[in-house]
């Protein structure tokens, strides 16, 4: 199957850049909570088990938008978000958002690390491989590796599941595997959400899916090991420096995950 590339949509790409003509972030004095938005992966790794905790200890309500790194970035870079919640590294995401938003000030983002978490890689419970090398993995996502049976599994081709349009997950896989590169591999299905890429998983006895590490535990999907962990940087982005209400909040996370 053939790559669609990790980004927006095209009618996507031309109503931000209609809407976009400067960057902006919105000031404290102009919302109350602070408004976060973006990595689904944040969300679901810090947000929903820790926010009222968080908000507790920075003394500042939040309210929390889950949906994509990019798109966080993107509602970061137009005013309508305080901070972005990212789960891919900062320069991916802005290399990605140049091309849709261009000209504006992306120098001044900067990313704050509140916490580190593994990426799952997911196969149907009738498949018995459980271990690959990451050199391996870097063989299936460039269409090196197009069957089971160089794996030691079966005599079955392989489909890759991955989450598209700007999702944390598919850009740290291609900065941490890749080194940068897009994802060029065979028979390649990019799903919506995390959710979407564990159901195609269960059901689908040829796929493979690099995913969030919560949603596949949660389902009970079997994992493949690799030789060390491919990790994503759960962070805060800020437009400039942080106010004393976004550092409250980022401080905040960082004790309370850090527990």
């Amino acid at each position: 199957m053939t790559r669609t590339p990790v980004s927006f949509s095209r009618l996507t790409m031309q109503a931000i850049a209609a809407f976009v003509l400067i960057a902006a972030s919105v000031t404290p004095a102009a919302a109350d909570p602070l408004i976060v938005q973006g990595s689904s992966t944040f969300n679901r790794q810090i947000m929903e088990p820790f926010q009222s905790a968080i908000e507790t200890d920075a003394k500042h309500a939040l309210t929390v938008i889950p949906n994509r790194t990019m798109l966080g970035v993107a509602a970061l870079m137009e005013g309508r978000a305080h901070m972005a919640m990212i789960s891919a590294p900062l320069k991916m995401e802005v290399e990605s958002l140049r091309k849709a938003m261009p000209g504006l000030a992306y120098e001044k983002l900067q990313s704050h690390i509140i916490q580190r978490t593994r990426i799952a890689i997911g196969v149907n419970k009738l498949n018995q491989v459980r271990k690959i090398s990451i050199d391996q993995a870097r063989q299936l996502l460039t269409g090196q590796i197009t069957n089971w049976s160089a794996l030691g599994g079966d005599n079955q081709p392989i489909r890759i599941v991955l989450v598209g349009g700007g999702g944390g997950v598919t850009s740290t896989v291609e900065a941490v595997i890749l080194n940068g590169t897009p994802i060029s591999g065979a028979n390649i299905l990019y799903v919506k959400t995390a959710v979407q890429l564990a159901q195609v998983v269960e059901q689908e006895p040829n796929a493979i899916g690099f995913g969030q590490l919560l949603v596949i535990k949660q389902r009970g999907i079997p994992e493949v090991a690799t030789e060390r962990p491919i990790e994503q940087e759960l962070a805060l982005v800020t437009f400039g420096d942080p106010t004393p209400a976004m550092q409250a909040v980022i401080d905040a996370a960082r004790r309370v995950v850090g527990k």
